[in-house]
């Protein structure tokens, strides 16, 4: 690899790191570790080609173009760290992989993949996720967290909104979600 390639390798890991927190090549390691998975397996869930995610691993792409296999990235981490804290086993992990592989994606615009309580409402978790897969596909947690702080002084409401929902774990967010509805 000659100087420039380098130079645009290191260029693509730094956008990386701020879009997504961390470089793809790291990312999708810890998911391959984490869940017992190869990178065929990964694309696969993904939704990707096995050369695109091998691209994006090393820094060949920056940017995941379609919000769906971001959202699904989202979902399997939160799926391995279930895994990690044991309250998923690794049976439940496969099925809920392939459940994540059907997931077209969304947004909080659309009802194409929302889950539903016996009422037919939309899930707290489900909205949770939403919220926060269209915050993070605007902006990194770490720029999150700076605009919340920018913002604190005059509207601590909305700050603390930015970083429970933007930058914070799903299941954090859920539990302030019904801490405010009492």
């Amino acid at each position: 690899m000659d100087a420039a390639q380098q130079e645009a390798t290191a260029r693509a890991r730094e956008l990386q790191r701020n879009w997504y927190g961390e470089p793809l090549g790291a990312l999708f390691r810890k998911l391959i570790e984490d869940l017992g998975l190869n990178q065929a397996r990964l694309a696969a869930v993904l939704g990707l080609s096995a050369p695109m995610l091998s691209q994006l691993m090393s820094g060949q792409r920056a940017k995941i173009g379609n919000p769906a296999v971001v959202q699904r990235v989202q979902l399997l981490q939160e799926l391995a760290a279930q895994v990690a804290d044991g309250s998923v086993s690794a049976a439940e992990a496969t099925e809920r992989m392939e459940e994540i592989k059907k997931s077209q994606g969304g947004s909080v615009l659309s009802n194409t993949t929302q889950t539903t309580s016996g009422s037919g409402a939309p899930t707290v978790k489900r909205v949770v996720r939403e919220i926060q897969s269209l915050l993070r596909s605007v902006a990194a947690a770490g720029d999150i967290i700076d605009a919340a702080d920018s913002l604190a002084p005059t509207h601590p409401e909305l700050a603390e909104f930015l970083r429970v929902y933007g930058a914070g774990r799903t299941s954090d967010a859920v539990a302030h979600y019904q801490s405010h509805q009492n």
